[in-house]
């Protein structure tokens, strides 16, 4: 980029050159669709231009990633109110190691910032949120594929000079306006620009768009980094949760962004019946077993009824006969029990197109939705689903035996592939949409009657009998063998995928079971967990000579 003394012609000093890098200022911001990024890049530049700057700005658009994460790229330079000043050029794009203050709407666009080299010990200012959006690859991942929060913060704080980092997010939702004017707040707070809190909030009035909500938001961004939270926020927050003794999912997941963990919505409840089976585990059932049983039926009464969290009891009882007698080994059938009884009710509550319908009609969702795009409370929302179900989510949902005509070979079944292939857009918040996604989610009270029913309870049936064979004779080994479940989750692809992975640790684990040992298996399972594919995995077996 040419300084002013090169555009007038003039051969500049090394000291005028020094200078003139002193006086610009580059600034990046990395936000993601609906932030208001582009927002606050305007405002950032319209701030300037308002007070003797030569201001530039510039975006590039990301490309499915992440609900189109954006980088923006604004370049302030003085003397815009001095005549004698020749215009600056300006740079287009944020080069590493040359970018004094760095603006990121969230935890892992920071660590992106970093990673790119934009985040410099010597120079720059890192300013972000600490809220996390999930990346497709950590909600993808077979196994936990959350990256630590703690770990992000981190590598933030080193790779700095300045750090500033608090849950914008939750400021934002606070005073009803968007992230972009948090961070415009911190931006005043931390005192670098050469502008007054004045000058910043005339800006926001001058937009004319959300002032009093954008002004909230940006006096509560300043007064966190005015204050000892902004500057050294505490990290022990941020700890990956540890799903030990809890029933929740291995990875995050959209459906289950906000729970509807509550009894059934289908109807009321037999109470009288959800009495009887809070009694059969306080009276049946080791007290260290007792909350996680509970969160257990209230799952599967809400996924299907009662009677389905008895049969969950049932089964669970019947590994206690076997497995949860005291005797030296009790710490390790405890944590067996938990641990079983916890993947136990994950697994009862998969995910079939009953539930997917079911969880995408629920008011939380729309309700959440709504939160999530800030609407009125007399704006219209649309929500459109893409569904692209294929021929054997369809024979899962149907009776055992039309499923299995239907999976035959026959022109039935190739005129329904070819109408599926295409793909189908519901609108769910429309009459007509909501209706047919209802009537799908009512068809729960035949789920017993369906092929994916008996498939999934033969499946557990075989899975609990290896733990109670095994149990008796190696705890440690049963416990790995109850992770596997691990690889259960989602519907379509993903759920194919850790079904076959699954499957071939079961046929292990049959072949080798009396010469397997609890290490063996761990790192199977590990090796299926961290590869979609099962390169890992068959890797793992050739390495370990287990076929």
């Amino acid at each position: 980029m040419k300084s002013p003394n090169e555009i007038q012609g003039v051969q500049p000093t090394k000291q005028t050159l020094m200078q003139s890098q002193m006086q610009l200022i580059k600034i990046a911001i990395l936000a993601m669709g609906g932030e208001g990024g582009g927002v606050l890049a305007d405002w950032i530049v319209n701030l300037a231009e308002a007070h003797g700057y030569f201001a530039q700005t510039t975006s590039v658009p990301g490309v499915a990633q992440r609900t189109g994460a954006t980088v923006y790229y604004v370049e302030l330079f003085p003397g815009a109110d001095n005549p004698e000043t020749a215009v600056p050029v300006l740079a287009l794009m944020p080069t590493a190691g040359d970018v004094d203050i760095v603006l990121a709407s969230e935890l892992m666009e920071a660590g992106r910032a970093v990673q790119r080299g934009l985040v410099t010990p010597d120079r720059t200012t890192l300013i972000t949120s600490t809220h996390r959006v999930f990346s497709m690859k950590e909600k993808s991942a077979m196994g936990d594929g959350r990256v630590d929060s703690n770990v992000l913060i981190q590598q933030c704080r080193q790779a700095a000079r300045h750090f500033v980092h608090f849950d914008m997010a939750s400021v934002a939702e606070k005073s009803g306006s968007v992230i972009s004017a948090v961070l415009f707040g911190a931006l005043c707070g931390i005192g670098i620009l050469p502008f007054n809190r004045t000058q910043f909030e005339e800006t926001i009035i001058k937009g004319g768009v959300g002032i009093k909500p954008s002004l909230t938001a940006f006096g509560l961004g300043l007064g966190r980094v005015q204050s000892e939270d902004g500057i050294a926020a505490s990290t022990s927050a941020f700890h990956t949760p540890n799903t030990d003794g809890d029933i929740q999912e291995n990875t995050p997941d959209p459906h289950h962004g906000h729970s509807d963990r509550g009894l059934s919505h289908d109807g009321p409840t037999d109470q009288h019946e959800v009495k009887s089976l809070l009694q059969h585990i306080q009276q049946q059932m080791p007290p260290y077993l007792h909350d996680i049983a509970q969160k257990g039926i209230r799952r599967l009464i809400d996924y299907q009824d009662p009677a389905y969290a008895r049969l969950y009891l049932e089964r669970l009882q019947a590994l206690i006969g076997r497995a949860g007698k005291p005797d030296h080994n009790h710490s390790r059938s405890k944590k067996l029990l938990c641990e079983t009884a916890r993947h136990l009710a994950l697994w009862m509550a998969y995910e079939d197109t009953i539930r997917v319908a079911d969880l995408k009609i629920r008011a939380s969702r729309f309700e959440r939705i709504s939160r999530d795009v800030a609407a009125g409370s007399d704006q219209l929302i649309e929500i459109k689903e893409f569904l692209h179900p294929r021929i054997e989510e369809i024979c899962d949902t149907l009776p055992v035996s039309v499923a299995r005509w239907l999976s035959d070979s026959h022109f039935v079944k190739r005129i329904l592939e070819k109408w599926l292939s295409r793909g189908h857009v519901i609108t769910t918040s429309s009459i007509g949409g909501y209706l047919l996604l209802y009537t799908l989610a009512s068809w729960r009270r035949m789920r017993r009657h369906t092929l994916r029913f008996q498939q999934e309870t033969e499946r557990i049936e075989k899975w609990l009998q290896r733990i109670g064979t095994t149990a008796a004779h190696e705890p440690a080994l049963a416990l790995e063998i109850v992770h596997c479940q691990r690889l259960i989750k989602g519907y379509g692809d993903t759920y194919t995928r850790g079904m076959n992975n699954f499957q071939t640790l079961m046929q292990i684990i049959d072949r080798h079971l009396p010469h397997l040992s609890p290490t063996s298996l761990r790192l199977l399972r590990e090796a299926a967990l961290a590869d979609e594919h099962g390169d890992q995995l068959r890797a793992c077996q050739r390495h370990l000579s287990l076929y």
